[in-house]
């Protein structure tokens, strides 16, 4: 029995809980119901503020039934600021079971992540995901006619110099999701349709978004993305726009002249040829149908 173990079959009136999160960006913040700070597994745990939690149940096929974490919004822990940028998208939550009396007794009771996040009225909630999590994200090749690669990566390997990507200054926003910028008059219209967009600078730093229509003429362009971003861009901040591909074989050839990395397979049969028959008016030949 672990100590933690012979503590519950004595008394359970010393045990309380304690949340670890760790943020993509390697902020580590502790909580605890205690009504007093403590240290759990080397990580101050504060008492005051931030993140609650009910005992997680486990179900077969490791599921969590009644996994949700909630509690208040503050400055010096969980803002409404850094939900709305995605600080705290995907975070790794650690729950512990903890001796007050003795806070190196403890025994983890669930590994996780934070999934949606809602918040609102000076609180949030967040759902929480099992380990389990992780296996429903794709692995592997996508065999399909267009190409599964991102744009400049390392499968595609295009180079987005100054023919493909642009930082231009926002001269006006609308609802968040159109922005107005200089004619970008060596750019075609809808050379950046499909592309992204990258904020470099203001309150939205570092964030991006996919762009959804790029129009424009020798007096303006419009750039429309596809969702606002979870912070505001103003008119002055600098955005740096690249090209957009639809993932065709002509557009790799012709447009970004990449064909030697194309990773699409444009001669795969689609969904039709499992209905395909062979007939008597035609060539069958062993070819395609």
């Amino acid at each position: 029995m672990t100590a933690l173990g012979e503590t519950l079959a004595r008394s359970a009136s010393h045990v309380c809980r304690a949340w670890i999160v760790e943020r993509r960006d390697g902020v580590v913040m502790g909580f605890t119901d205690h009504d007093g700070a403590l240290v759990v597994d080397g990580v101050p745990c504060r008492a005051d503020t931030g993140l609650t939690a009910g005992a997680l149940q486990m179900a077969t096929g490791l599921a969590v039934d009644n996994a949700e974490a909630s509690g208040a919004l503050c400055d010096a822990s969980i803002s409404d600021e850094d939900i709305r940028a995605g600080k705290w998208d995907a975070a790794k939550v650690t729950s512990y079971l903890v001796d007050w009396r003795d806070p190196n007794v403890f025994e983890i009771t669930f590994r996780g992540f934070l999934g949606e996040i809602t918040w609102g009225d000076g609180a949030f909630a967040a759902e929480l995901r099992g380990q389990a999590e992780l296996l429903n994200q794709v692995r592997g090749r996508l065999y399909q006619s267009r190409c599964d690669a991102v744009l400049g990566d390392d499968r595609c390997r295009k180079d987005l110099g100054p023919l493909f990507s642009v930082e231009v200054d926002v001269a006006e926003v609308v609802e968040n999701t159109k922005l107005s910028l200089e004619p970008l008059r060596d750019f075609s219209p809808k050379w950046f349709q499909r592309g992204r967009m990258v904020v470099l600078t203001g309150s939205a730093a570092g964030m991006s978004e996919r762009i959804k229509f790029d129009r424009g003429d020798d007096t303006f362009r419009l750039i429309e993305l596809w969702a606002s971003v979870r912070a505001d861009i103003r008119a002055g901040d600098r955005i740096r726009i690249e090209a957009g591909c639809d993932k065709r074989q002509e557009t790799c050839r012709l447009k970004f002249d990449n064909l030697i990395n194309f990773r699409g397979f444009p001669s795969i049969p689609g969904d039709d040829w499992l209905m395909a028959y062979p007939k008597k008016t035609q060539s069958n030949d062993g070819g395609r149908l």
